[in-house]
């Protein structure tokens, strides 16, 4: 209990003291000390800006890692292609062709018992795609994605659902020439609620799904195996 107790306090330091963002939580299977994760995941967002900078969109491919550090602590890699296009903005509306997007992240395994787990993570994407042209100028932009979450799960066998709450913004950075701005995601919904399942499909391969409601709209899912 003391370790939990150290844990938890660790992880709402973090995420407390760091701006929360939004990227999928990736449930609370999580691989064992000295064990690897892999996996192919799709990710699509959608999401409001502040004021009236209009909405944003991505969607994004990957190629997933774990590893687990401890029994109770895991690291999270990705790597991939996203595109990002920018909407209903009073001006410069673009869609940016699909190039490099990444992430990293970490999980802790708060609490296990019988089939009833708990676990935390803190997760970040960055897109980065193709530079375009528009009206004679040169557009260019990221998108930053990043989040804190708890979630909780019941182990039924063959699918294992989980939900949960997670602090979380996405930062659209764009370029015009060389003028460089940041627009947020709407300030007044930062958090989201997290719903999502494991469906096992052998003892060392699953199907992940995974949805979010009120602070953006998302659906990441990814075909995961053990190794």
């Amino acid at each position: 209990m003391l370790r939990i107790y150290l844990l938890l306090v660790s992880f709402l330091s973090i995420i407390l003291s760091v701006p929360a963002y939004a990227a999928p939580c990736y449930g609370t299977k999580m691989p064992q000390k000295g064990e690897f994760f892999s996996g192919l995941e799709g990710y699509y967002i959608q999401r409001g800006l502040e004021k009236d900078h209009g909405k944003v969109k991505s969607l994004q491919s990957f190629l997933l890692i774990s590893y687990g550090l401890l029994d109770w602590l895991s690291i999270d890699l990705k790597v991939g292609s996203g595109g990002i296009k920018r909407y209903d903005a009073s001006q410069d509306n673009v869609d940016y062709r699909a190039r490099f997007d990444g992430g990293y992240g970490f999980r802790i395994k708060f609490f296990e018992k019988d089939k009833i787990k708990l676990a935390g993570g803190f997760q970040h994407i960055s897109v980065h795609p193709f530079v375009t042209r528009l009206n004679n100028k040169k557009y260019k932009a990221v998108l930053d994605d990043w989040q804190g979450s708890v979630l909780v799960s019941y182990d039924f066998s063959v699918i294992v659902p989980y939900a949960g709450a997670r602090l979380s913004r996405t930062d659209y950075i764009n370029w015009i020439d060389d003028n460089r701005k940041r627009h947020m995601s709407d300030t007044g919904k930062p958090v989201g609620l997290i719903v999502g399942t494991d469906i096992n499909i052998t003892d060392k391969m699953w199907f992940n799904v995974e949805t979010s409601f009120f602070d953006a709209k998302s659906l990441a899912l990814s075909l995961n195996a053990r190794f």
